[in-house]
């Protein structure tokens, strides 16, 4: 086959990002990516800002078990076009904020093909000028649906702890991301802590890798401690802040969303 005439797939534009979106990430599985999502949006919640929780692992969606939600829609009636993505919106009274529910351990989504994902970049936009901002809740992993809904968002906060195969994937998400938009707004969050030196350990160690090799310096979003309060949370369906919000996993997330809404 000479030059030029190979048949090409047609390439899918980069989302445009949503301003007031972040992406809750990793590059593997538990990391606490849920858990955080759901407390994050909780304590922004109680700073006074409106804010969208929206269940971003179409695989194993599970923010809903997590808050002991049952939702009557959710978004398996967006991607079967019968709801809008703004009907599929259901309150969660004790923490302030809603939720946009996937269908809990289905895998019903994991197949959803990128250009539909696509399709709701401008109703993410809609829904972003009713909120202070919208949390996602990817999925863990590197695949092109994780990677196309990370970059709805302006920012992405990459989870990680100190184990080994964690950091390494925390790592490979950050370069992969890297190679897609150079210009990505990526921050760490070391999640499960011996402390917070410990926590600052495990940071440098990405930066260093990010430095040495991609030429980034991904800040540091916050350390959260390990907590026995965190278990206790979700084993009984509830937000960590209404649970126990003295924990010290609970003062840290709240200093990361402090944080998070005074930096530009």
């Amino acid at each position: 086959m000479t030059p030029g005439t190979a048949a090409t797939a047609p390439r899918i534009a980069l989302p445009t990002a949503v301003p007031n979106a972040i992406a809750i990430a990793s590059g593997k599985g538990g990391v606490g990516k849920t858990w955080l999502a759901v407390t994050l949006s909780h304590a922004l919640a109680q700073f006074g800002g409106k804010v969208l929780l929206f269940d971003a692992d179409l695989g194993l969606a599970n923010v809903d078990i997590q808050l002991g939600l049952m939702p009557k829609r959710d978004l398996m009636g967006v991607m079967e076009g019968t709801i809008s993505l703004a009907e599929a919106r259901t309150a969660y009274p004790p923490g302030g904020f809603d939720v946009i529910a996937g269908q809990s351990g289905s895998g019903n989504l994991a197949g959803v093909p990128t250009r539909r994902l696509a399709e709701l970049n401008g109703d993410f936009h809609a829904l972003a000028r009713q909120y202070h901002r919208i949390l996602f809740d990817m999925g863990a992993g590197l695949d092109r649906t994780v990677r196309h809904m990370a970059l709805q968002a302006s920012t992405i906060l990459v989870v990680a702890t100190d184990e080994p195969t964690s950091l390494t994937d925390a790592y490979a998400f950050v370069k992969t991301i890297n190679a897609v938009k150079p210009g990505a707004d990526m921050r760490f969050v070391v999640n499960m802590a011996a402390s917070p030196r410990d926590g600052e350990r495990t940071y440098q160690t990405l930066l260093k890798a990010c430095q040495t090799f991609l030429d980034r310096s991904p800040p540091l979003a916050g350390v959260i401690r390990r907590d026995p309060k965190v278990r206790e949370a979700i084993r009984t369906q509830t937000s960590l802040l209404t649970h126990a919000p003295g924990a010290p996993a609970a003062l840290d997330v709240v200093a990361m969303a402090r944080l998070l809404l005074a930096a530009p």
